[in-house]
This record gives C-alpha cells, sequence and structure tokens, in this order.
C-alpha cells in the first residue's frame, strides 16, 4: 500500500497561539513570492548588489589557458617595448631579463620580480591586463607595496604546461612554496584560497544550482561551502564559498545562467560550514486573501508580530515529498532494518510517474538492475540502498549505511521532531500561552542556581557535526537552538515564578536524547507515551547501532514560541497574479529604475491608525484595469478584478519556519497541497 503525505495533525501541528480567526491565502502561488535572504553570523543580511567581478582581486592563469612552451618559442621584443611605454624603463628592463631567464631554460630557479609600487590601482589592472594577453606564460598578482598607499605586482612563471628546467618540478619541491598543494598551481600567496560569493537562485534548490555552476566550472561539489540550504520554490540569496577560483571566471557564466546569478565577490581565508548562518530573512507574499473583513486581516497580522508564533518542526522536516520520514525513524530505532528499507523503496503518494513506475517495478520483480536503470539519479538514497542491496543481498543493515551519513540520520532526527512536536502542543493545550508555569524548562539566565543543566549539545547528535536540515529542509538549516550566549537550562520551580524573572520567550523543550532532562509536569508523559505506542524506549536501546539510537545521542532543546524579529506587514491590491509584488535582488539591479510595485506607505507595523488598503494599491495593477476599462465598450473582466495580498517581511532564526509564522496567521494548512488546490482554484476562475 502506497504511503501517504503526512498531515500537519499527524506530526503533531495541531494548536495556535491567537484564537483570532484566520482568512484565506496563497501561498507561493508565484515562487517569487517567497523571498529568502541569509542572514549571516554578524547579522548582515545577504542581498545581492553587483553582478560584476572586482576590477582587481587576483588573476591566475590557469593550467589549460596557454602552453607555456610554444609560447616561449617566440621573440618578446615587441611586447616588452609596448610594456616600457605602460610601465617605464626600469620594470621593462626587469621583465626583458625575467623572460631571458625562463627562455634560456636555466636550471636554477627562478625567483619572482617584483615591479614598481604603484598607487594606480586602475594602472595596475592595465599593467594586470597587458600581462593576461601578451604573456601568458605569466602570472600576476598584487603584493602590498612599501608604504600603506601603495601596492607592487609580482610576476612569476606559470607551472600550467611547462615542460622545461626547473619550473616542470612540483611545486613541493620548491624553495618558497608559495602555493596550496590542491587547485591551481599559479595561486597567489597572499590571497584567500576561497572566493566566497553571493548565489542568487530562482526555483531552484542550493545543490541544483551549485551542481550547475560547478559543471560550467569543471569543479566537483565538494569545491563548494554553504551555511545553509534554502527552499526550491523561492527567490533566494545566499552566501557560497568555492576552492580557489577566480571572480572574474564565475562573473562570467552570469551570461550562460538561467536562473541563477552570482555576484558580491570577495577572497576569503575559509570556506563556509553548514550553520554558519543566524537565521533568515522572508518577504513573504500572500495572493488571493479572502477575509469577513479587512480588520480580521489587519487583526491577525499584528497579533503574529505581538504574541509569534508555535516554533513547529514543519511538514518539510517530516518528508513534504510523501515520505514519511519519522515513521522509517521509529522502523530504525527499533532496529527493523528491513522494513525500513521496504518504507524508502516501495511506493508513496503523489511522486511523478517515473519515480511510481521505477519503484512498483522493484515491488513485483525485485530486479535491481532494471530498478537503477529506471530510478531518477536525484533520488540518492533509494540508489544508494540499492546499489547496496547488490552488492550484499539480504543485508538490510548495511544497505541502510550506504546512504549518505546526514542523509540516513535524517530519519531518526525526525521522529525527535515528531515527539517534540506533539510535546510543544501538549503544553499549549494544558497550559496555554499567557505564562510560564513550574515544570517548565527555560534558559537559565546566568542567576546563581543549584538546579541547572548544561546543554550539552543542540543538534540531537553527539558523535558527528554534521547537521541535518540541509537534506529535507527548505526553509532553514540545522540547529535548534541559536548560541545567544545561553549555556544552562533549568526547570522552574514556584520560587521562579513569583520572581518573574522568565518568561514564554524563555521556554524550551528537549529532543529526546541521554543528556536532555524533561519538564517537570504532565508534559514530559508525552514523549513517552508516544514513543511507547511506536513501541520505543526513550531510556534503552534494544540494539547496539549507535547512529540509529536515541540513548547514543545527547539530545538538545529548542524554543516552544518564536516572534518574528524586524516584522514589517502591508496589504496590496492586484488585478493580474502575474504582476510581482515584491522586489528580487535581481530586479534592484538589473532594472533602470526601481520596480515601484505600491503607491503609499511602504510596510507598516501593525499601526491601527493606518489603513493599507486605502493606501497601498498597485500601480501597475491600476493602468491594466484602466486599458481594460478603455477598451471599446468592454466591461472590467474576471481577470482584471481587484484582488487583495498580504505582504510580510520578518527574520527567523536558523532553525525556525516560515510556514509555521504563516500558519499561525491563515489558521489553515501549510501543505503544499492544500496550496496547489487553492493556486487551482483560483486558476479556475480567472479562466471562466
Amino acid at each position: 500500500m502506497a504511503m501517504k503525505t503526512p498531515e500537519e495533525s499527524d506530526v503533531g501541528i495541531i494548536c495556535y497561539i491567537s484564537n483570532l480567526p484566520g482568512f484565506r491565502g496563497i501561498l507561493k502561488q508565484r515562487y517569487s513570492d517567497f523571498i529568502v535572504n541569509e542572514v549571516d553570523l554578524e547579522g548582515n543580511v545577504v542581498h545581492l548588489t553587483t553582478l560584476e567581478a572586482p576590477s582587481e582581486l587576483v588573476h591566475v592563469v590557469g593550467e589549460n589557458e596557454t602552453d607555456a612552451s610554444d609560447q616561449l618559442n617566440k621573440s618578446y621584443d615587441a611586447e616588452i617595448e609596448s610594456f616600457r611605454t605602460l610601465a617605464g624603463d626600469s620594470d621593462a628592463d626587469l621583465l626583458q631579463s625575467f623572460i631571458a631567464q625562463i627562455t634560456s631554460g636555466a636550471e636554477e630557479s627562478l625567483s619572482p620580480i617584483v615591479l614598481s609600487p604603484n598607487s594606480d590601482k586602475v594602472h595596475r589592472t592595465a599593467i594586470h591586463n597587458y600581462f593576461k594577453e601578451k604573456f601568458k606564460f605569466l602570472v600576476t598578482d598584487t603584493i602590498d607595496g612599501p608604504d600603506s598607499l601603495t601596492k607592487c605586482i609580482r610576476v612569476r612563471a606559470s607551472s600550467g604546461g611547462q615542460s622545461k628546467g626547473k619550473l616542470s618540478k612540483k611545486r613541493k619541491e620548491r624553495g618558497d612554496k608559495p602555493f596550496d598543494s590542491r587547485g591551481s598551481s599559479s595561486w597567489p600567496e597572499n590571497v584567500g584560497k576561497f572566493l566566497r560569493f553571493h548565489l542568487y537562485k530562482e526555483n531552484k534548490d542550493t545543490q541544483e544550482a551549485l551542481g550547475l555552476i560547478g559543471k560550467m566550472l569543471g569543479t566537483q561539489s565538494r569545491s563548494f561551502g554553504f551555511a545553509g540550504t534554502k527552499d526550491k520554490r523561492a527567490v533566494s540569496t545566499q552566501r557560497v564559498t568555492i576552492f580557489k577560483q577566480s571572480a572574474s571566471k564565475l562573473a562570467s557564466l552570469n551570461k550562460k545562467l538561467i536562473g541563477i546569478k552570482v555576484g558580491d565577490f570577495c577572497y576569503v581565508k575559509d570556506g563556509l560550514v553548514l550553520g554558519q548562518l543566524l537565521g533568515n530573512r522572508f518577504t513573504v507574499t500572500l495572493r488571493g486573501v479572502i477575509a469577513d473583513s479587512e480588520d480580521t486581516i489587519k487583526a491577525a497580522a499584528d497579533a503574529l508580530g505581538k504574541q509569534g508564533f508555535i516554533n513547529y518542526f514543519g511538514l518539510q522536516r517530516f518528508g513534504s515529498g510523501s515520505v514519511p520520514t519519522h515513521d522509517i525513524g521509529a522502523a530504525l530505532l527499533r532496529g527493523e532494518w528491513k522494513t525500513a528499507v521496504s518504507m524508502i523503496l516501495d511506493p508513496r503518494e503523489g511522486e511523478k510517474d517515473v519515480i511510481v513506475l521505477a519503484r512498483e517495478y522493484y515491488k513485483e520483480s525485485s530486479d535491481i538492475d532494471g530498478t537503477l536503470r529506471r530510478m531518477p539519479r536525484h533520488l540518492v538514497a533509494e540508489r544508494a540502498v540499492l546499489q547496496s542491496l547488490k552488492k550484499f543481498p539480504g543485508n538490510y543493515l548495511q544497505a541502510l549505511k550506504a546512504i549518505l551519513r546526514t542523509l540516513r540520520m535524517m530519519y531518526v532526527h525526525s521522529y525527535q521532531s515528531y515527539l517534540w512536536n506533539h510535546a510543544a502542543s501538549a503544553r499549549m493545550q494544558k497550559y496555554g500561552s499567557d505564562q510560564v508555569v513550574i515544570g517548565d524548562i527555560v534558559y537559565h539566565q546566568g542567576h546563581d542556581d543549584e538546579n541547572v543543566v548544561e546543554v550539552v549539545s543542540e543538534c540531537g547528535n553527539d558523535d558527528s557535526s554534521d547537521p541535518f536540515d540541509h537534506v529535507c529542509l527548505d526553509e532553514t538549516s540545522e540547529m535548534d537552538l541559536p548560541v545567544e550566549g545561553h549555556s544552562l537550562v533549568k526547570v522552574l520551580t514556584s520560587e521562579d515564578i513569583a520572581s518573574g524573572r522568565y518568561s514564554l520567550e524563555d521556554i524550551v523543550l528537549p529532543l529526546p536524547g541521554s543528556r536532555v532532562i524533561y519538564p517537570n509536569n504532565d508534559v514530559a508523559d508525552i514523549y513517552h507515551d508516544l514513543a511507547k505506542k511506536d513501541s520505543i524506549s526513550l531510556t534503552e536501546s534494544v540494539h547496539n547501532v549507535k547512529e540509529f539510537s536515541i540513548t547514543s545521542m545527547t539530545g538538545g532543546y529548542r524554543r516552544v514560541f518564536q516572534k518574528p524579529m524586524d516584522y514589517e506587514w502591508e496589504m496590496l491590491r492586484y488585478s493580474d497574479y502575474s504582476v510581482p509584488l515584491a522586489e528580487t535582488d535581481l530586479d534592484k539591479i538589473t532594472k533602470p529604475k526601481p520596480l515601484r510595485l505600491v503607491e503609499g506607505k511602504d510596510f507598516v507595523n501593525g499601526n491601527k491608525d493606518n489603513n493599507p488598503l486605502d493606501s497601498v494599491v498597485s500601480s501597475m495593477c491600476k493602468d491594466a484595469v484602466n486599458a481594460s476599462v478603455n477598451i471599446g465598450e468592454a466591461s472590467i473582466s474576471d481577470r482584471d478584478e481587484i484582488h487583495i495580498a498580504l505582504k510580510l517581511a520578518f527574520t527567523l532564526p536558523s532553525s525556525s519556519y516560515a510556514t509555521m509564522a504563516i500558519r499561525e496567521l491563515l489558521k489553515t494548512s501549510t501543505s503544499v497541497a492544500f496550496h496547489k488546490t487553492l493556486n487551482h482554484e483560483t486558476g479556475s476562475s480567472l479562466q471562466t
């Protein structure tokens, strides 16, 4: 029987903070309705601001750009005389002597030459370009000059394609050892080995975008580093690093890339790793808004900013592609290896026909080779399992371990999240969202207290620094608690309640593990009761495979209530659903003038004296409506009917879900299927 995509209630997403009525709104009718900008560790929102490579950073001659032996078989007298005009007699004579040593094949090792100090950046760039065009067997870079106002150009022989004299020796045999043992052999020693850039993408996930860029560069995916993945059906901008690539080379790809742009280049010492971000800045436009009154929309928008939302793990955590990952996790915790493999491979609801056919073929035939030919390559877990079973028939544990580690750990982490969501709902149902209560777990605020426990882990995984969310989440990256200086949690007592030191924002709940504490109230029972129903113990393991055992994980903590930061909202009117209602980073840098989407005031902060619908109207849509009215005797059609949109902008920490904030606002499901239905209804109405 095909597995069914989990609904929100199936994974513990049940409650809301406010009792206000919700309203109808379509999430992601267009992918540009969901804009995500990464927030780096310094709190800066990452934007794409330029597509151009800096005029001077580093010039690297690639090993395939020229054949050095061919270059050295000619006279360079004319080029040197032209260089004399550009750089002066002293530098020209120095260069002439340097080239003579190279062409003579002298056995002694050649040291780089350094040209005269130069404070003119434009002039230095011209010299770099001259070498690039005329002396392709040489490589240049810029080093500090004798004082703070000047720089010097250093010139050395490129090892790319060189086949004579000492220049053919391996880098490790060189006396000055100026370069890293990996990557381009001509990388300057004073330039950071990683190029950091801003990746802008539309309707593509992070891995897909980087895969395309890597293919164009001829480099492997492991050369890239990033802090977290971003939603596929969205427009997003994030920081990425790549090892030893020039900015000009990446910038040149912008002409060929579709739906992807790169820019804002700089060289840095270290590459990015997963988790190196504070969070994400979201700009979300809900279209087709229908409510019983404008006041209902305004009240809900105000309440979201003031009260926040329950910080549930969103549906993506449990397999938005109809994979109930927490059920697979439960099978792993029980040691049911064959069952887990079947759940990974079996047919399931809502997938594309090509995937359904491949799964059904394997279920009916057990033909691994035939299934692998049919199974799309992006289903990496399924393919890894099949390839392992081909090699080790019947060894289901081995097959599970063949899955990429961060991907296979997704299943157990999903089960932890499943328990957490149900516990959060129980906390809300039993005690509400008005105040802290005895037995709640909170971040300790630094007061001396003997009843505190160290937060030993935030990742729920004791033996690996690999975070989890990057393989299964669209909106966020791991992990569960922002650092914020907190290192201790405690269980609240009556004295703590009386002190008034703690608020709802301090409350956390544990992700099960061997070194977490549970609330000292009824909420703790939820964890153990649910696990018991799944024949799982949170204190004992039935097998000795540590990575599939909660008792071998330390566990972690997660905030129960989350308020959106830097929260703004506005209401818009529009007549054409295809018209963009928010500017993307690319819009801002490619349009001659900023796209004016709305009239009146910009974002409002829930100011009740404002009536956004009176002041904010899409000027582009007004033109469209006016055009329709003026066409002969035609009246305004359904397509020209004025619709309402609600646009929100807010920042969330890296492990919080924007969809859960939207759910609190609308009081409806955030499932992809539900919003596709709304979108289909809207599309149908426009065509009638």
